[in-house]
């Protein structure tokens, strides 16, 4: 019997080559984002993701039309850059209600099915910026740190029930995301110009880092496995920096960032 799965924020990137790998997997394959963008294979269902009820809305159409749901990505996200000091609190708590509170609505959606069913498969997109946060994008590494706490806390609550979680932690993606960061540079003139700096060098390494496809290829390999590692890097690089940073003393580890992206 195929495996059901939903992708979130799966019209573009990481998210639709996700599903589109899923599909070529056999599996039954649904997305849910805002708009549109057909992909053979792949199933559209319109969800706001910081809406709960239309969020739980596609989720019971998901369940009515296929009776399980095996597997979760929850991909949606979107990145803003500036100094803390300037960031509008409107904007912070716009990168948490997507990024984090609209994971949490989806995975709430589906973990019922998954529970009464005996089994499923949570993947969550973080990033390396979660266990190494980057000055000048506070608010999107809090976001992915505190996507990190939640998988791991509830990875022990559902594990009885035979669903596993996880994190998967990518570094720099050449896709649309980087277009999509909502930048301040407000405050420059007092950061001596190290906010534009600190993105600019961002999106240098974004624009030359891991196509989408084999981003979402991997994506997909791990939301296909029973169980894995709760926290993973996506490459074999970012999985390097992943163990740098648990071994290396944070003061140490802090300060090599600051070097990179905050000078």
């Amino acid at each position: 019997m195929a495996k059901v799965a939903i992708v979130t924020g799966g019209s573009g990137g990481i998210g639709r080559c996700t599903a589109a790998e899923l599909h070529r997997a056999g599996c039954t394959v649904y997305e849910f984002s805002r708009r549109e963008k057909p992909q053979r294979g792949v199933t559209h269902m319109s969800a706001d993701m910081t809406d709960e009820a239309q969020v739980r809305a596609a989720v019971e159409e998901v369940l009515r039309r296929e009776g399980r749901i095996d597997i979760l990505v929850n991909n949606a996200g979107f990145g803003i850059s500036g100094a803390a000091e300037t960031t509008q609190s409107k904007d912070a708590h716009a990168q948490l209600e997507l990024n984090l509170y609209g994971m949490d609505k989806a995975t709430k959606a589906v973990l019922p099915a998954m529970r009464s069913q005996g089994g499923g498969r949570i993947v969550c997109m973080s990033s390396i910026a979660g266990i190494l946060p980057i000055p000048f994008q506070l608010w999107y590494s809090v976001s992915k740190a505190a996507i990190n706490a939640y998988v791991l806390a509830l990875q022990n609550e559902v594990r009885p029930f035979g669903i596993s979680v996880c994190a998967v932690m990518p570094g720099d993606i050449a896709s649309g995301f980087t277009d999509a960061r909502k930048k301040s540079s407000a405050g420059d003139d007092v950061y001596a110009g190290r906010i534009e700096r600190s993105v600019a060098v961002m999106e240098k390494d974004e624009r030359g880092g891991m196509s989408p496809a084999d981003a979402g290829a991997y994506v997909a390999k791990m939301a296909l496995k029973k169980r894995s590692k709760p926290l993973v890097g996506l490459g074999f690089s970012y999985k390097a920096v992943a163990v740098l940073a648990k071994l290396l003393p944070r003061r140490l580890s802090n300060w090599i960032v600051g070097q990179i992206y905050a000078k």
